[in-house]
């Protein structure tokens, strides 16, 4: 007795992933002596402006694979994202979740005073646990910048995304991507004008970290391997 053969139907292609690249707010003079966190009026300074020329210059290399670039509404994430923007022919778009954290009552004090605060253990050792007088928690930072990017991500399924963010969003959405405690976040170095690139599957379900902290290196080699 003859036995049917069905016809294997072909699979339809699911979309197509996504490469998030985000870029931290290059220097600005307040880097490394105070908790800037929100305040307004801050711009980038000289070295800052170098370094977010030569991010430029590293980005541009994706030409038209990129589909947009966006920033933090604060001055100094604009004048980060405003070369890169240019060098593809792009404009700026604000985006509200890539903002830095809420630090509240210690937005710009200066960080020798913090690290004289009893405080100052649990935002280094247990951040999980922490919120900022008067602020945000880190909790809710790690919330609110994971929404924003998955948002960007779907997006625009097969396109490069340029997300320029701060140090501590950066770092804890690279913890959360790689199933690390939000405790451990500190531990992740995010340098100004650096570039984190993670590959998206094209459901945003999944994700790649490609780099972190890069700094100079040519961004179009990195794939998964």
């Amino acid at each position: 007795m003859a036995t049917k053969v069905a016809r294997s139907k072909k699979r339809k292609a699911g979309p197509a992933g996504t490469l998030l690249l985000l870029v931290r707010d290059g220097q600005s003079p307040s880097t490394g002596k105070v908790l800037p966190g929100r305040a307004k009026g801050l711009h980038l300074s000289e070295d800052g402006r170098a370094e977010a020329d030569a991010a430029a210059e590293r980005i541009a290399g994706f030409g038209d694979r990129v589909a947009a670039v966006y920033s933090s509404p604060l001055e100094r994430t604009r004048e980060t994202a405003a070369p890169i923007a240019a060098a593809l022919g792009q404009k700026v778009v604000i985006e509200r979740g890539l903002l830095e954290a809420d630090f509240g009552d210690w937005t710009g004090a200066e960080l020798k005073a913090l690290a004289k605060q009893p405080e100052w253990k649990s935002v280094q050792l247990r951040p999980s646990r922490f919120r900022f007088p008067g602020g945000e928690s880190f909790a809710e930072m790690q919330l609110r910048i994971c929404a924003a990017i998955d948002r960007l991500v779907l997006a625009h399924p097969g396109k490069v995304v340029v997300a320029v963010s701060h140090a501590d969003p950066i770092k804890a959405y690279v913890a959360q991507t790689m199933g690390c405690h939000l405790d451990l976040f500190q531990r992740i170095v995010v340098s100004p004008c650096s570039v984190t690139a993670v590959a998206h599957g094209g459901d945003g379900a999944f994700a790649m970290v490609l780099c972190v902290n890069s700094t100079g290196r040519d961004l179009t080699s990195l794939a998964p391997s």
